[in-house]
């Protein structure tokens, strides 16, 4: 599957991960679905490409300070242009640390903060390396970071945030937002979300994203003090465009049945992986009975018993390794999961131009309307059937003077009117520019992250058959020594 075609520098792909909060803050980023023949990605227009890539620290590779990179994962890529805030500062998520407080209703809420540092790249130079400077974050405060990058920047594909509460688990794996293991991965998540922001190359230029990282008190503050919620677009208004506009734009329309069908398979291809996962458990736990067996049957045995007390050893070593193998899978299953909630984010995109498609046709529609008004009145002739030529004939025809001023009104209407349809049609090929552009950047960033994460996937389930085959190895010799 390819995706539309457009822009080029990229993060790469970061391990999505997820983590816990307290009883507060509500989910980001859960996607719906739907389809189209083929699934095949749009087309864009073409666009110049942004400048030369370059990783952070010198390859392609994450920056110095990697999200997520749990021993041995795939590292993703952060391509970053030139002027980019990451090339200039490191940015991590050091620690989670589980709080307790009042909440606005002062009622007792457990809560997980999370200690952002920041680091000047200029300050590790010449062998010294400055303390970095941190502060905690909520993770209700990272989404109203997202919230305020959606409304400002609706054109562009901002990037999602770990999951609130897990998703497409296996039975065995804890689905407690306070869980430690879920609160660590999405500590990786919410690095990875800064990493991604840090390298977007509009993104990275807000200046509410760099008082996110630089100041703690008074940014919730600064940020409702911009009003952006009153310029959110309510869900019934973007609902009504969706089914109202007339003549939608074919390359939307497609790119928003490839971010259904792209959600549909990521999601199957995590619910199959996670029953995958329980069965290889339960496969590997079972050997964990072969040790006892074997370790039994050597008490009784004594040419053989040495021989069958190795042998149950190493199959007791085996059942205990599935443990670390299927949490380094859950990273793998993290970074899947930020393509699911990233196929939302191309929707919102779609939405958006929906939205602007619907108010350039109702502004096309008033204005002609209006003109039509207007020949009406000069011409003294009504084409449309109209409650004012009803009037007109029950009580007798307007007198000129009358029908010279609502011409006036009028013609000063469809002067205004043509002034809106103007910036609409501007509004909306800047948008159509811009999104396009920003969508290139996806999709070099998503065919980088999911091949390189699919590989890593498959590296481990390599490396993992092999360990099967040197425990049986071991175990043959064993026996041949009886």
């Amino acid at each position: 599957m390819e995706a539309p075609h457009p822009g080029a520098q990229s993060p790469g792909s970061g391990s999505n991960s997820s983590g816990a909060e307290g009883s507060s803050s509500g989910e980001s980023g859960s996607s719906s679905s739907g389809s189209q023949g083929g699934g095949a990605e749009p087309e864009a227009p073409s666009s110049p490409g942004p400048g030369e890539r370059q990783a952070a620290d010198g390859h392609e590779g994450r920056p110095a300070k990697a999200a997520g990179s749990a021993g041995g994962l795939a590292a993703p890529a952060y391509a970053m242009m030139e002027d980019c805030l990451l090339k200039k500062i490191e940015i991590s998520v050091a620690e989670a640390e589980k709080r307790t407080g009042r909440n606005a209703m002062n009622m007792q809420e457990t809560y997980t903060a999370y200690l952002v540092e920041t680091r000047a790249v200029d300050s590790q130079g010449e062998g010294q390396c400055s303390p970095p400077d941190s502060l905690w974050r909520r993770y209700s405060e990272f989404e109203l970071l997202r919230n305020y990058l959606l409304v400002n920047y609706p054109h562009l594909i901002v990037p999602p945030l770990p999951e609130k509460r897990a998703e497409f688990v296996w039975h065995k794996l804890s689905a407690d937002n306070m869980d430690p293991d879920f609160v660590e991965r999405r500590r990786i998540g919410l690095e990875n979300f800064l990493l991604r922001v840090a390298s977007h190359p509009v993104l990275c230029r807000e200046k509410i994203f760099n008082a996110f990282l630089t100041q703690e008190g008074g940014w919730k503050e600064m940020v409702n003090e911009t009003g952006f919620q009153m310029k959110a677009d309510s869900r019934l208004k973007a609902l009504n465009a969706t089914f109202r506009v007339k003549n939608p734009d074919k390359r939307f329309t497609e790119l928003k049945h490839y971010s259904d069908e792209l959600q549909a398979v990521i999601s199957h291809l995590l619910r199959v992986r996670a029953r995958v996962a329980d069965r290889l458990y339960g496969v590997y736990k079972v050997h964990g009975n072969y040790g006892r067996v074997f370790s039994e049957w050597s008490a009784i045995e004594k040419e053989m018993g040495d021989g069958l007390q190795s042998a149950g050893h190493h199959m007791d070593v085996y059942a205990a390794s599935i443990d670390d193998i299927l949490e380094e899978e859950e990273h793998y299953a993290d970074q899947l999961k930020e393509y699911l909630f990233y196929a939302e984010a191309l929707r919102t995109v779609c939405k958006k131009h929906e939205l602007l498609q619907y108010e350039l046709e109702t502004a096309a529609q008033d204005l002609t309307s209006k003109k039509q008004q207007c020949e009406e009145l000069a011409t003294g002739t009504v084409k449309t059937f109209s409650l004012k030529g009803m009037t007109s004939k029950l009580f007798g025809q307007e007198t000129p003077e009358q029908r010279e001023a609502k011409i006036k009104v009028l013609e000063e209407q469809i002067h205004e009117g043509e002034e809106q349809l103007k910036a609409k049609n501007l509004e909306s090929r800047d948008f159509m520019k811009s999104a396009w552009a920003d969508i290139e950047r996806f999709k070099e960033q998503k065919n980088h992250d999911l091949k390189e994460a699919l590989i890593s996937y498959a590296v481990m389930q390599i490396s993992m058959c092999k360990k099967g085959i040197q425990v049986w190895t071991n175990a043959k010799e064993c026996f041949s020594k009886m």
